[in-house]
């Protein structure tokens, strides 16, 4: 095992994923996303943002050029040398000096919007993702699943490193208190919706950051978010039940996303000297007693990639939840209604609902 991660340590670090070139001849009509980024990341000497810990949060808003050169679910990121026809690239970069210029441009440029689609997502990157990963991965999901409104990311102070687990365990929690303030300002922009999607390590941070909120203001985050969604949670099983103690109610939709085949989970249970994590859980009589949707893309996962990112790398899956107006329904109706609008086989505990997806069951219904 530590074979493994020295070896992964010593190929990543052939490459500095902590700067990049701007490149604004990449940008081309229909491939650029917009991305807001708040960051407790301290600036490196290039300008962008390391692994260092700031107390301040600095502000950004990136343009991103999506390559057409890829597949559905494809991210090969651009840094010092940047092929935009291959690689995500940034084409533009607007430091914004201050919380109240963010929170400026975001309520402008949101009030340009239809009012149906004055949304914002906020994606939590997790372990070992570097400043531009966590904007890349944004863009991507942005792009992949044409999502509605606003695009904007939380990029908490990561080593970017596969030695990095333990430092990035504690940035979790230094990064609480930047995240809480970042979720009660997006609710002053005059989004209609505001959706929390975290990935991995990211979402112990959502879900501790939520917890200290709920218990300051209970009720919170019911109303005030309108989902939350975990991909492949790098938590704790116990807990996240006990996090879970501190909840009057939870927002809904409360997705996870898990995968028995995800072997970076598989790595960290063994770490963490547990059997399962929250991502790898198959047993949704574990949370039966929460009103969460357990969505099981075990038969999604490819081996190729660790099935640690399988709701945004896989083009079948992208595809059968992209279907914005299933998904959309699929989270606004009872749970019996909203699994049955995806194929795959249900299992209902008390409040709990898992939905086991499947690829034939999908193209089957296609």
């Amino acid at each position: 095992m530590v074979g493994a991660l020295a070896l992964a340590c010593a190929v990543a670090g052939c490459t500095d994923r902590g700067t990049t070139t701007v490149v604004p001849g990449a940008a081309q009509p229909g491939q650029v996303q917009t991305v807001y980024v708040a960051t407790t990341r301290q600036a490196n000497e290039s300008g962008w943002f390391g692994p260092g810990r700031s107390s301040d949060t600095s502000y950004a808003q990136l343009q991103v050029a999506v390559p057409k050169q890829r597949q559905l679910g494809q991210l090969r990121a651009g840094f010092a040398r940047v092929n935009p026809n291959r690689q995500f690239a940034v084409t533009a970069r607007s430091t914004l000096d201050n919380r109240q210029r963010f929170l400026a441009r975001l309520t402008a440029d949101l009030a340009q919007l239809p009012s149906r689609q004055r949304d914002i997502t906020l994606y939590i990157h997790g372990y070992n993702n570097s400043y531009l990963e966590g904007a890349y991965r944004t863009a991507q999901l942005a792009h992949d699943f044409a999502l509605p409104g606003l695009a904007v990311h939380y990029a908490w102070p990561s080593a970017a490193s596969p030695l990095g687990y333990t430092y990035d365990r504690d940035s979790v929690l230094f990064a609480r208190d930047g995240l809480e303030q970042l979720l009660r300002d997006l609710r002053k922009t005059g989004a209609k919706r505001v959706v929390v999607v975290a990935h991995s390590m990211g979402a112990m941070l959502t879900i501790e950051t939520l917890r200290q909120i709920e218990i300051a203001n209970s009720g919170w985050s019911r109303r005030h978010l309108d989902g939350v969604v975990l991909i492949a949670p790098d938590l704790d099983i116990e807990v996240f039940q006990s996090q879970m103690a501190r909840f009057d109610s939870l927002p809904a939709p409360f997705a996870i996303f898990v995968s028995s085949r995800d072997r970076a989970l598989q790595l960290s249970a063994r770490i963490n000297g547990s059997s399962v994590r929250l991502g790898s859980l198959e047993a949704v009589e574990k949370l039966a007693q929460y009103p969460v949707t357990i969505i099981d893309v075990s038969a999604f996962s490819s081996l190729s990639d660790g099935g640690h990112f399988t709701v945004g790398s896989s083009p079948v899956l992208i595809e059968l939840l992209g279907r914005s107006q299933e998904l959309n329904r699929t989270f606004e109706t009872d749970r019996a209604g909203r699994a049955g609008l995806l194929p795959g086989t249900v299992i209902t505990v008390q409040k709990a609902t898992q939905l086991i997806l499947s690829p034939h069951l999908a193209s089957t219904a296609n």
